[in-house]
């Protein structure tokens, strides 16, 4: 069993005894995604400790999608819940890269890749070098948004 899924359940049994009703309901949301992931699909499989982060990347984005949907929709109590449950679940993932550490990978992954004259046309090859350096530590559309800005 991967050690961050043995982590989760045990902060589950933590917040339950210390009351803390945020981070029990987002951990127990956290481990019915991961029981989700684990049997979806023909067969089950245990996942490991990188798919699990792949798991919380996700629950987290829709968490922040979900906060800007409630403050656009003028529900700023639903907003609140969903940033708090979004903070709970950056405590489980890997430290999130600045913006100018991100620069640096796509700027060396068009360098790998030649693609500095290509323009546009050359977003897949550099998003495909630059995606597993990043997986879990930076937002998609933030790494997106670098690589369209470098290659023009």
């Amino acid at each position: 069993m991967s050690s961050l899924k043995d982590r989760l359940r045990a902060d589950l049994t933590a917040a339950i005894k210390g009351r803390d009703e945020v981070r029990s309901s987002t951990l127990r949301m956290v481990l019915t995604a991961v029981t989700n992931a684990e049997v979806a699909g023909k067969e089950a499989k245990e996942l490991t400790d990188d798919d699990i982060v792949g798991v919380l990347s996700s629950e987290a984005k829709k968490r922040r999608e979900a906060a800007v949907a409630f403050e656009d929709g003028n529900r700023p109590e639903m907003a609140a819940k969903e940033r708090a449950e979004a903070e709970v679940l950056a405590d489980y993932l890997p430290q999130q890269l600045s913006v100018e550490e991100i620069a640096e990978i796509v700027t060396a992954a068009v360098a790998q890749v030649g693609a500095a004259g290509e323009g546009m046309r050359a977003m897949g090859k550099v998003m495909g070098v630059v995606q597993p350096q990043v997986k879990g530590r930076a937002d998609g559309a933030a790494v997106a948004a670098e690589v369209r800005r470098q290659l023009g």
